[in-house]
């Protein structure tokens, strides 16, 4: 067993987190696990910017295009697998290096879930069954009853949420927030040091604007079209991935490329600026601002912090 603790470096989309890893991991003999709640399926490497051999520069990699596209996985199941890569890379005397920018995945990681969070199709289907009979508002009045605090926070359009959170207090008994507040920290918390990167947002949406373009000349569309002709166009939560859907519509011919190019920009700020609220309540043990920052001072930076911490 290492004396260190494993490293997770978290941020926005379009940041650079996958090129500091790998710099980071040949820098200290690691190697990389995937902490992405897209980049973990196989067939869209390119849609969810998963690092190319090229980007790799040999480092191992972990949960990165390893998951069939069409098994969905969940934050707690992904945890597991993370744990696992972790206990394989230390046998090698290795320092493991988390990387990714799924808010979700990092809580269940460091925190852990609240027992029972698993999901139960048959409930979910029964769910459904009655969002298609009742309607949403009927489904938020039952959450009401069973979980006033959580319902406060829940708007009846936000169908994914209003689902999940009626199945939780079907397959457990409780609503989310009983299970929020007997949800103790995980007592492997302090085996990981924890590090957020942060920059301007003017800049970084420069960085994602470019990353896009980059993307799409990559082919990204073609992707996208591929995975449809496999019949994979309307299924899943690989499918969910961020501007799947704008692709298919400009494949159908309901956008113009032009069109495409704006909206996918839009969605991906807004995904961007949704990472950075939920990463600014959470806690880390350094955070970089990398405004004006090379990559050789952002590493000097975390292996200094890291090895004095440790």
């Amino acid at each position: 067993m290492s004396i260190f603790k494993t490293i997770v470096i978290v941020g926005p989309t379009g940041i650079g987190k996958s090129n500091l890893s790998v710099l980071l991991a040949r820098k200290i003999n690691g190697e990389v696990i995937g902490l992405d709640s897209r980049q973990v399926f196989d067939f869209m490497p390119i849609g969810t910017g998963q690092p190319n051999q090229k980007e790799m520069f040999g480092v191992m990699h972990h949960l990165v295009g390893t998951h069939k596209i069409l098994k969905n996985i969940s934050a707690g199941e992904y945890s597991k697998l993370v744990h696992k890569s972790i206990k394989k890379i230390l046998k090698k005397k290795k320092l493991p290096i988390i990387c990714g920018g799924s808010g979700l995945y990092f809580r269940a990681l460091v925190n852990g879930l609240f027992k029972g969070s698993i999901t139960n199709l048959e409930i979910r289907k029964k769910l459904l069954k009655r969002l298609n009979s009742e309607g949403s508002n009927v489904l938020l009045d039952k959450l009401k009853l069973v979980d006033p605090i959580y319902a406060r926070i829940v708007h009846p359009n936000n169908i994914k949420r209003l689902l999940r959170a009626l199945e939780i207090y079907y397959i457990t008994g409780l609503g989310p927030s009983e299970h929020f507040k007997k949800q103790e920290i995980n007592q492997e918390n302090d085996i990981f040091f924890k590090i957020y990167l942060k920059m301007d947002l003017q800049l970084l949406k420069l960085k994602i604007n470019k990353r896009i373009l980059e993307m799409i000349k990559n082919g990204w569309i073609e992707e996208v079209k591929q995975i449809s002709v496999m019949a994979y166009k309307n299924t899943n939560q690989a499918m969910e991935s961020i501007c799947y859907k704008e692709i298919l519509q400009y494949l159908d011919k309901k956008i113009s490329y032009n069109e495409l190019i704006n909206q996918i920009n839009i969605n991906t700020r807004q995904y961007a600026k949704k990472q950075i609220k939920w990463f600014e309540k959470e806690k880390f043990d350094l955070i970089i601002d990398i405004n004006n920052l090379t990559e050789n001072l952002i590493i000097k930076k975390i292996i200094n912090t890291f090895y004095a911490t440790n």
